[in-house]
């Protein structure tokens, strides 16, 4: 009985003098870190891609998919240049539909709002698309193509982010006439920021 008190009273004193610690020794485990800034330096380089549609359609019987790979260069802080590939698929209850397209963009990043593991960024694209539908005399002429997105740049990891997207993209079939269409569509990009030679 006697060792018992003396093993709570042990453990009432540790107990005690861990409580009573200054709050500024603790140190809590780090939930996010400050790595959007090194990502986005100049010299840096990105991979990545988005995929803006995917799904099947029961009613019609059709399955949609829409890629777009894309690759670019900080040439400044915090503003990167470089290319998107469009690649898209309609299979449907007799035939395909294949879109295709390539449009350069340039993206700005926002120092504000983003908090220390993510950033806001604006895009803006423009190039040209088309597709070709299988056993069909209609297929879109080449387009043209611009469009201005918004999305978040989010970083699981030192250089890798999950990136939701919103924008609004305009394409016009003939460049000669007045015939052209817009909409609003999301996509979720996965990028990974690469250092340059002068980052590394």
């Amino acid at each position: 009985m006697k060792h018992f008190f003396l093993l709570t009273a042990l453990v009432f004193i540790i107990t005690g003098s861990a409580l009573a610690q200054d709050e500024t020794d603790i140190q809590l485990p780090e939930t996010s870190a400050g790595v959007a800034d090194e990502s986005i330096r100049k010299g840096n380089w990105l991979v990545g891609a988005s995929i803006a549609s995917t799904g099947y359609n029961f009613s019609t019987d059709t399955y949609s998919l829409l890629v777009n790979p894309k690759a670019g260069y900080f040439f400044g802080q915090n503003i990167a240049i470089g290319g998107e590939v469009i690649l898209g698929l309609d299979a449907f209850d007799g035939g395909t539909n294949f879109q295709y397209g390539l449009t350069p963009f340039m993206r700005y990043y926002y120092t504000q709002g983003g908090g220390p593991s993510g950033r806001i960024f604006q895009e803006i694209v423009f190039g040209f698309a088309g597709s070709s539908t299988e056993d069909s005399d209609d297929d879109e002429p080449l387009s043209v193509l611009a469009g201005i997105r918004f999305g978040y740049a989010h970083f699981v990891a030192r250089n890798v982010s999950i990136e939701p997207i919103i924008g609004y993209t305009y394409s016009k079939a003939d460049v000669d006439l007045e015939s052209g269409g817009g909409g609003i569509a999301l996509s979720l990009g996965f990028q990974i920021y690469l250092p340059g030679k002068a980052n590394r």
